[in-house]
């Protein structure tokens, strides 16, 4: 398409800002960016949908501008919704650069121009795949019956002769195609294996499609898939690639035209749009998710919790008529540089890691709630009660369960420099016990935290016994048992710098053996005897009874 067609379409907000004698360039794809130097993306031909976010100064546009240019795009279009309206340096720099420039009202989203460039530019250069578009952007568009990505799926398969298939990052199928004979399905291990290599690929910095053969039966020389990824949007890989979709086609791609990659790469921009609404329709629960956490963590009182609780149950299981069990699933990713926030990533992948890998289709994860906050996620996961007394309650998520189909694709989208860590609580039955779920989810992620290895979980039965008794110790317990035993020594060593609470952790570290805790403290044995002599005349209490030090060691763990 030309790029002066999408001045004929009022509903896409465009309004012509120079280059009016470009507007002939053709139109070959969308991409949205908000890179600072998106080049590395770039083939050419490009209409670059941007928000202005990499925009920190008025030269930054020069430069900005200058890449596109050298990359060959068609043409850029910025949104007003960042800034209000488009900055004249961008203006100036775009017309230096003889680069058309359009702007976005800030009610017209990016997907829809998308979607309407993708229609028009795949229309036109192959009817074979004309009505695939068509047909699913008005299936698409429907509403959830429409039919989803299996549509274009079938039409990929019935027209073009294509076997294909929408994964999640993990290898669990998104949706496939749903066509008598069209072959056997895609087994689980081959999917994770796919994963696994888009997302290796990915993080070495190869562009798309990426070839794959995996040894199959009945298939010498095994067959080949070719990935394509959907919906990266210029943003920093790590934020969007533990958590995007893929779609693998069992086809070599390399011996493809370059109008039938084009039209491949439209079909992800187009099942992009299924994303998008899978997302959207996971605000409630992550809202839901996000208010319990604010509560339990703050110390509501329990009956304030088990209201929203009450509230939750019917969203997060349609129909149950009674309140459910709850489990607490805490997990954390961590990337070396620190430049990525690992909290949005951890939350998409709980969301996705969560869902049963047998279960098939975009909206399993209905029944799981999750919110993030800095590096961590916490899932809350309800588990159904046994309608009638005496049947077997929900078994609830294990640790190694969890993991024992996405450690191996994760492991390789984490590469050399991000790590996954996954805790996870025993069930609780009322909103009494969340506090205490959340703080065992939370040592158990320390414990798998402790391993080695890029995807690491561990459970709640592998934490010590005092280490699950404290979490259900209520705060105000907590509080008065801390301050009588370790509040004197705090304050004696704000005044005196005695360093007596460091002293009475190495003593209880070391058994109470005076010869090694005055060793590792560098201290004449004299010395130490004066620090417990002050510590037991400063508490009332006794360093010699056994008593005594298992209080002094619960006191330092609460504190």
């Amino acid at each position: 398409m030309r790029l002066r067609a999408l001045l004929d379409t009022p509903s896409l907000g465009l309004r012509l800002l120079g280059g009016e004698d470009e507007l002939d360039r053709t139109v070959r794809g969308v991409m949205t960016t908000d890179l600072r130097d998106p080049s590395r993306y770039l083939s050419g031909g490009e209409l670059v949908l941007t928000g202005l976010a990499w925009r920190r100064a008025p030269e930054d546009s020069e430069r900005f501008v200058r890449i596109l240019a050298a990359a060959g795009v068609a043409g850029l279009a910025a949104g007003e919704a960042e800034l209000g309206s488009v900055p004249d340096d961008l203006v100036a720099a775009c017309f230096r650069h003889r680069l058309p420039l359009f702007s976005v009202v800030e009610d017209v989203s990016f997907a829809s121009i998308t979607e309407h460039v993708v229609r028009q530019v795949s229309g036109e250069r192959a009817g074979d795949l004309a009505a695939v578009v068509d047909r699913h952007r008005r299936l698409m568009t429907s509403g959830p019956t429409g039919g989803g990505p299996e549509v274009v799926l079938d039409l990929l398969g019935s027209d073009l002769d294509l076997r294909a298939w929408v994964l999640s990052p993990t290898g669990r199928q998104i949706a496939g195609s749903t066509l008598a004979g069209a072959g056997p399905e895609l087994s689980a291990g081959t999917a994770a294996r796919l994963a696994g290599e888009h997302l290796a690929a990915a993080r070495s910095g190869r562009r798309g499609p990426h070839r794959v053969t995996i040894e199959a039966a009945g298939a010498p020389g095994g067959a080949t898939f070719s990935l394509f990824p959907i919906r990266h949007d210029g943003r920093d890989l790590r934020q969007t690639l533990l958590s995007d979709w893929l779609l693998a086609v069992e086809a070599d791609a390399g011996d493809w035209p370059e109008e039938r990659l084009d039209l491949l790469h439209g079909v992800t921009q187009l099942i992009a749009v299924e994303r998008d609404r899978r997302d959207a329709a996971r605000t409630v629960r992550r809202r839901l998710a996000q208010e319990v956490l604010e509560l339990v963590q703050t110390g509501a009182p329990p009956a304030e919790i088990a209201a929203r609780l009450r509230v939750a149950a019917p969203v997060l299981l349609p129909g149950l008529g009674t309140a459910p069990h709850w489990q607490i699933v805490v997990a954390r990713v961590e990337w070396e540089d620190g430049d990525v926030p690992g909290g949005p990533v951890a939350q998409s992948l709980l969301e996705e890691m969560l869902v049963d890998p047998g279960t098939f289709g975009p909206e399993p994860s209905d029944r799981i709630a999750v919110a993030h906050t800095g590096d961590e996620a916490v899932a809350l996961v309800p588990l159904p009660v046994p309608d009638e007394p005496g049947e077997a309650s929900a078994a609830g998520l294990h640790a190694d369960e969890l993991l024992s189909v996405v450690q191996e694709p994760l492991g390789r989208g984490l590469a050399d420099d991000g790590r996954l860590t996954v805790g996870v609580s025993a069930s609780v039955h009322s909103a009494e016990g969340l506090r205490g779920a959340l703080e065992e989810a939370r040592h158990a992620r320390r414990v798998a935290a402790a391993r080695p290895g890029r995807v690491c979980a561990a459970g709640h039965e592998e934490l010590a016994s005092h280490v699950l008794l404290l979490p259900f110790v209520p705060d105000d317990v907590r509080r008065a048992f801390t301050a009588r035993l370790l509040d004197p020594l705090r304050d004696y060593d704000r005044r005196h710098r005695a360093e007596l609470i460091p002293t009475l952790e190495a003593f209880l570290d070391c058994d109470g053996s005076w010869t090694r805790c005055a060793t590792r403290l560098h201290l004449h044995v004299n010395t130490l005897r004066y620090r417990v002599g002050r510590i037991e005349q400063l508490t009332g209490r006794d360093l010699a009874r056994l008593e005594d030090k298992l209080d002094f060691f619960l006191a330092l763990r609460m504190s």
